[in-house]
């Protein structure tokens, strides 16, 4: 969720603000021998990050992939409170400590990280980077399955990515045709009102998207399908008058959670209420402060809900 300036995921800023191009691809080298083989090198956006094997204190301020550190069997010592707030991750954050919106270099350093993590747009990247090892990762250049494998990659543990991916493709393939016999031809779409509009979202950006398009190939609507997905952005801005051509026979929606924009100004429509998913009840509320998470541990957690929704008739 994209090197969202601020970032999509975690900040709920507007995509617009967020987006950001692949710049030169992150990628680990061999683990290089320095004393005795304690530290693997790797080339990132930030350029070559010798990176402690036996990592103990990471500090994760990219907030859309704590989920990864987690699910490779690495738990930070701090994260943003972003992640704190996200319901996906319940009980798995205990003992790490916030810190705040990630922007106090003097709280990461009284942590004293052996790693941080970081976006790389940061604007204090040369300052943390000063206190320890610290990777810079784009957001949204890589699939997720490509981002865990780099992570894996970076961290030592890319047998702990594998066998992630592997439990996961094995649910896919058992759920996936019993998704799309229940929905069938139908569209899905993912829309979210903010202050200045509605968002529609594509395959790679959150709210669900690398799931319903790309793990079960479900249909979006044409216009989302051109708009999100075939231009590569992962979203689109609609405004009320062209919503109808962004609404699929299904809806997954949420509030936008970056701004006090009341939702009801879409919800509450005449435009909204005519929409036939609504009208037909086929329209499912996706966690405010979770559902812009792409990492894995919220996904297994969306892919439960999102299941669960489109399979219940």
């Amino acid at each position: 969720m994209l090197v969202l300036a601020g970032i999509l995921s975690g900040c709920g800023q507007a995509p617009a603000n967020q987006a950001t191009q692949p710049a030169q691809e992150q990628q680990a080298a061999p683990a290089q021998t320095e004393g005795s083989s304690e530290f693997i090198t790797y080339q990132a956006q930030n350029g070559e990050v010798k990176i402690p094997k036996d990592l103990k204190r990471v500090v994760v301020l990219a907030d859309s992939y704590v989920g990864d550190f987690l699910a490779l069997g690495i738990k930070p010592i701090g994260i943003t409170d972003h992640v704190m707030k996200n319901p996906y991750m319940k009980g798995k954050l205990d003992g790490i400590e916030s810190v705040g919106d990630g922007s106090s270099v003097e709280k990461v350093l009284s942590m004293n990280p052996d790693l941080i993590v970081v976006f790389e747009a940061d604007k204090n990247l040369s300052e943390f980077s000063k206190i320890a090892p610290t990777v810079a990762i784009p957001y949204g250049t890589k699939s997720f399955r490509d981002q865990l494998l780099e992570f894996g990659k970076m961290t030592g543990r890319e047998d702990k990515a594998k066998e992630w991916i592997a439990e996961w493709d094995k649910k896919i393939a058992a759920l996936k045709p019993k998704v799309q016999a229940a929905v069938g031809e139908k569209t899905v779409a993912i829309l979210q009102p903010y202050a200045k509009g509605i968002y529609a979202f594509g395959h790679n950006y959150g709210r669900g998207g690398e799931i319903i398009y790309g793990e079960f190939q479900l249909k979006a609507p044409a216009s989302t399908q051109k708009a999100a997905i075939d231009s590569g952005t992962g979203w689109a801005e609609v405004s009320l008058e062209t919503l109808p051509d962004f609404a699929g026979d299904y809806i997954f929606t949420s509030a936008w959670s970056g701004d006090e924009a009341d939702p009801e100004s879409v919800y509450g429509s005449n435009i909204w209420k005519s929409l036939s998913a609504v009208k037909n009840n086929q329209v499912y509320q996706l966690d405010r402060d979770g559902s812009y998470f792409n990492d894995p541990i919220s996904l297994e957690a969306q892919l439960d809900f999102i299941v669960e929704k489109l399979t219940q008739n």
